[in-house]
């Protein structure tokens, strides 16, 4: 399934709340990912309300006063210890990154040292883990996303008096390749904690694509505005249309490395995936005089690539690497759920020209179900996958 964010006015962490919610994604999935996360007690409450008399859902992000002084490593570090499906932290993981970045570029000092204050209090923990819970409740494969209305004038924050667009939202959604523009309403309109948001999840920009709609999904701000209603649309469906996407702009990085203990390359990996790429593995290759090495390839998207680039020369000892533009051709996909014997399992499943061309089955849930049957994990997985061809094999 597909999602499109109309983003007509703009985009904050309790909107992307309030438009998932809206679409079907449980609260309480989404509320457990912030319990994991948090040390101190959040939580959300949703109540109905109307924006120029539209009906949506609105979403209070609801925490104590606290002095904790947050660092870009402390939030890490919290994400990376907490028990969440891989999808969720790494979501929650490149958004907070893509923020630690724009603040530290706009206060002209490095990400470890930024003290987030408005985007790194509880409430944006709430907003990033919720919103990166809820996708992934949802089984989104794609989403996309209009034209992002910013706002205009100015607003109060920690270091004073600053203009809107704020600096830090400006810099996500320039390093996101999105297009923006300021709208009608002289208000912030996106907030830093919604561009890294959007900049993390979604994949391209423009006008809805071509879909058949199941479910639309309304997320309300805070303000009753004049101008426009003050909305996130959040719209749900197949792809029409199509059996497969080409995905273009990506680029390839890669470094041959014939130095580095190679029971540091799993962490390398997983720092390369958490750092936004889309996919990252490794080569065995033999170099001159024979010696034994890896050349280590990164897949992901050019908004990125600085952030790949840094993982790169910090955790491998390369001094140098490769980069070129690629095309990537992708087959349709979507996410279902079997039952083995009474557990329930995720399967993705693949599609060519409408047949079921693959079936992948989401391995944590095979691994639970083992568990709890107390049979191996290679029997849940072959039953999964025979259910899912059963099921869905036109």
């Amino acid at each position: 399934m597909d999602g499109w964010l109309d983003c007509l006015a703009g985009a904050s962490g309790d909107m992307l709340l309030g438009a998932l919610v809206d679409a079907g994604a449980p609260l309480e999935a989404m509320q457990s990912a912030i319990d994991t996360v948090s040390t101190e007690p959040i939580k959300l409450t949703v109540s109905t309300v109307e924006r120029h008399a539209l009906g949506a859902s609105k979403v209070e992000v609801n925490v104590p006063h606290s002095h904790v002084t947050r660092t870009w490593t402390h939030i890490r570090g919290q994400l990376e210890a907490a028990d969440l499906a891989d999808p969720v932290r790494n979501t929650a993981l490149d958004a907070f990154q893509r923020l630690a970045y724009a603040e530290a570029a706009v206060h002209r000092t490095t990400p470890e040292h930024v003290h987030f204050h408005e985007v790194g209090g509880l409430d944006a923990i709430a907003d990033i883990v919720g919103t990166a819970a809820g996708l992934h409740a949802l089984g989104l494969d794609r989403v996309t996303a209009s034209t992002v209305t910013l706002g205009s004038g100015m607003a109060r924050s920690e270091h004073g008096r600053i203009p809107i667009p704020a600096p830090a939202t400006l810099m996500l959604l320039r390093d996101a390749h999105a297009p923006v523009w300021s709208g009608p309403a002289p208000y912030e309109m996106c907030t830093p904690t919604g561009a890294a948001l959007l900049a993390a999840i979604v994949s391209d920009w423009g006008a809805m694509p071509p879909m058949t709609v199941q479910t639309v999904g309304m997320g309300a701000g805070t303000r009753e505005l004049d101008e426009l209603p003050n909305l996130l649309r959040l719209v749900l469906g197949e792809p029409y249309g199509k059996t497969t996407d080409t995905i273009t702009g990506e680029l390839v990085l890669q470094a041959n490395v014939d130095d580095l203990d190679p029971r540091l390359w799993p962490g390398v990996l997983d720092a390369l995936i958490a750092a936004g790429a889309s996919d990252a593995w490794l080569s065995p290759i033999v170099m001159k005089k024979g010696r034994p090495a890896h050349t280590v390839h990164v897949l992901g998207p050019p908004a990125v690539a600085e952030a790949l680039r840094a993982v790169l020369f910090a955790h491998t000892s390369t001094i140098g690497l490769r980069e070129y533009p690629v095309d990537k051709v992708a087959l349709a996909r979507e996410q279902q759920t079997i039952e083995v014997r009474g557990h329930r399992i995720g399967v993705k499943l693949a599609r060519r020209d409408g047949r079921l061309s693959n079936v992948s089955v989401e391995f944590e849930d095979v691994r639970a179900a083992a568990e709890a049957l107390g049979v191996p994990i290679r029997d849940v997985m072959t039953a999964a996958t025979a259910a899912a061809h059963a099921r869905f094999d036109d």
